[in-house]
């Protein structure tokens, strides 16, 4: 069984980083991978199929239902965001930007936070190194935010499922760590982002979403929190065995390859309902900071850089660094309260 698990783990952990036509249909992939673990660890019956059938809905429902707002009222969206953007300083304005992003994010999804992150960008229209910078910033935000309701992103949807939690738990788990985290990504943003005036931009891919693409994407996320159920409960004999007597300091620091690997997936393989807080709460922490770095690592940075076409060199060079002090600054907050 084990042997089983550890291929498939690495299958999962690895293809979609290495194979392209995996990585253009994710949720198809891991939702066999889902099947495969639960098959192999003889835990597949009908009340974890029901689960699977329920997790989902809550979060895709969101993302449907933020996305159809967003395409009806984008226009008015975009005229206010041009008209708070003259009415106060810029550098105030683009942090109160990330924060808002950031804390919204739980309730209207990453997902739809990073379209209106795209749609800041294109309106605002700032030069090429500007907009990178507050892109990269605000996608860690908005991967900070996301975690506080189960509704915000998949990883804090699996994360409560896993851990037969209440709608709150995250938010009590992780608020205080992931609001200060959110006001210091936009006061960052207030002093390290210098527009400069004729300077080439970021060329947007920002058209009007079809209601088509709304519903596509919506069906995509419940696909995609359904293998990530089935990943989460076939993985347990393997945290069970592997995990569970390691520390949070160590777990911490392995999760810094949620660079590379969807953050979302590694809860699902990771956590446990036996573990403690300390230790989810330092596995979560270190997903999240992480996933930020680069490009794969975060639904808001896929979402993000493939609209605004911004290259993965372009954004480690920003978001490695920035990345690295928030991981060793969390650190130190998981150390003293351990």
């Amino acid at each position: 069984m084990i042997l089983g698990l550890t291929i498939i783990l690495v299958l999962v952990l690895f293809l979609p980083f290495t194979v392209k036509i995996v990585e253009r249909n994710l949720e198809v992939f891991l939702f066999i991978m889902g099947i495969s673990a639960v098959i192999v660890s003889k835990v597949l019956d009908k009340e974890l199929v029901f689960k699977a059938l329920e997790d989902p809905l809550h979060i895709t429902l969101a993302v449907i239902v933020a996305g159809l707002l967003f395409r009806w009222f984008q226009g008015p969206i975009e005229k206010g965001i041009l008209g708070m953007s003259k009415a106060m300083p810029l550098r105030l304005f683009l942090a109160l930007v990330v924060i808002f992003l950031g804390l919204i994010s739980s309730l209207i999804t990453a997902i739809i936070a990073a379209i209106v992150l795209v749609a800041v960008v294109s309106v605002l229209r700032l030069d090429r190194k500007s907009e990178i910078r507050l892109v990269i910033l605000t996608c860690y935000s908005i991967g900070l935010g996301a975690v506080l309701t189960p509704i915000g992103e998949p990883l804090s949807t699996i994360a409560t499922s896993k851990l037969n939690q209440d709608f709150f738990y995250l938010f009590r788990l992780l608020g205080t760590d992931i609001i200060i985290g959110v006001i210091v990504f936009g006061l960052l943003a207030a002093v390290m982002i210098k527009p400069k005036e004729k300077q080439d931009r970021l060329k947007a891919n920002h058209d009007t979403e079809s209601y088509v693409a709304i519903l596509i994407r919506g069906f995509k996320v419940y696909l995609f929190v359904m293998a990530l159920t089935f990943l989460g409960a076939g993985f347990e004999p393997f945290i069970e065995k592997y995990l569970l007597d390691l520390s949070p300091f160590v777990l911490y620091w392995i999760n810094m390859i949620s660079a590379v690997l969807d953050n979302a997936t590694l809860t699902a393989a990771e956590i446990s309902p036996t573990m403690d807080e300390p230790t989810i709460r330092a596995i979560l922490l270190g997903l999240l900071i992480s996933g930020g770095m680069l490009i794969p690592g975060n639904i808001p940075n896929i979402i993000a850089a493939g609209k605004l076409n911004i290259k993965s060199i372009e954004w480690a060079r920003f978001a490695v660094p920035i990345g690295l002090i928030a991981m060793v600054a969390y650190f130190i907050v998981i150390v003293m309260a351990g």
